[in-house]
């Protein structure tokens, strides 16, 4: 079991596989896109298949795979199916934006993947258009439909966006009536790649519940899981849920069981902070498992305490304001 210096079980992996998305979502990252990593600079499966293994062996228990969009990666499937089978690994589960992702959908259910992130802002094309920049809602209802026709268990995360989307917050909860799915509503993060990002938060967890009660005044508190980082709901005679991400404001700091590795092999200790150590550059470098397993070890023995105090050293060090995109979002 791996536990950091604050006391907290770390037992949860977030392995970005890219950079790259199909999208151009403009709280993530500018229209233009970014200056994308090279393919030297990313990790390769067999490398992501070798960390996966170890940190599995050191405690790790559950293992997400995010992006940018995981399935513009060539051949992520191969990917999938060899990180299935880690003995070990309890849960293997994915975030997609869905655009490419329905015509895999019976194979990730073939391979154990129970839960999968669906990143939906919107239920309005006119809008998904404009906060995308792409027109493919169509595409992304169709995996929502094979997803749930699979009885792969959905989670749709909706960044709530001052001006942009917020007459979809009730939609989004309507949807919860018919299907069982689970709308979470996640406050907008610092992270959208242009420095644009302290202009203040207009829409915190308890603004966006507050909207929610007032058309559904009958909404009830659910026991949140352990480790959870949303607050979670439960509307009488509706089939699904509704949770909120206090992803900005950072309430979940404490119970913290999550690292990420960036696509690039950066080991983050913290969404918010700058990296600790590069475990592709460890593994280039000739180093055996165990001399990565103490470096690992000792990077999880200096965690930050929360968001906060890794947000304001990794600012006052580079000055940079990242993209959600290259840190796994």
């Amino acid at each position: 079991m791996i536990t950091d210096n604050h006391g907290r079980r770390v037992n949860y992996l977030r392995l970005a596989v890219t950079d790259r998305c199909n999208l151009r979502c403009f709280y993530c990252m500018p229209e233009d896109g970014l200056n994308w990593l090279s393919r030297a600079e990313l990790m390769s499966y067999e490398e992501m298949l070798r960390s996966c293994a170890l940190l599995v062996k050191m405690g790790i228990e559950k293992i997400r795979i995010t992006g940018g969009e995981p399935f513009v990666r060539k051949d992520i499937m191969k990917l999938l199916s060899g990180l299935s089978k880690l003995d070990g690994l309890k849960e293997l589960s994915m975030t997609t934006n869905g655009v490419l992702t329905a015509p895999h959908v019976a194979e990730m259910k073939a391979l154990g993947i129970k839960s999968v992130n669906l990143s939906l802002d919107t239920l309005d094309a006119n809008r998904f258009f404009t906060i995308t920049r792409r027109d493919e809602f169509a595409k992304v209802m169709a995996t929502l439909d094979e997803l749930l026709k699979h009885d792969i268990e959905v989670k749709i995360n909706a960044v709530v966006m001052d001006g942009k989307n917020t007459q979809d917050i009730l939609p989004l909860v309507e949807l919860t009536k018919d299907l069982p799915v689970s709308v979470r509503f996640i406050e907008e993060m610092p992270f959208n790649g242009d420095g644009a990002s302290n202009r203040g938060l207009q829409w915190d967890y308890v603004r966006i519940l507050d909207e929610i009660k007032d058309k559904f005044p009958g909404i009830q508190k659910l026991t949140d899981p352990a480790f959870s980082t949303s607050y979670n709901y439960d509307i009488p005679g509706h089939k699904g849920s509704v949770g909120i991400i206090a992803a900005y404001s950072r309430t979940f700091c404490g119970t913290c069981n999550r690292i990420r590795i960036t696509p690039q092999g950066t080991l983050k200790n913290c969404l918010y902070d700058d990296g600790v150590l590069n475990i592709k550059d460890l593994m280039r470098s000739g180093l055996s498992d165990n001399e990565i397993e103490k470096n690992l070890l000792n990077a999880f023995n200096h965690r930050e305490k929360n968001g906060w105090v890794a947000e304001r050293m990794r600012v006052e060090k580079t000055g940079v304001h990242e993209s959600m995109a290259t840190i796994g979002g």
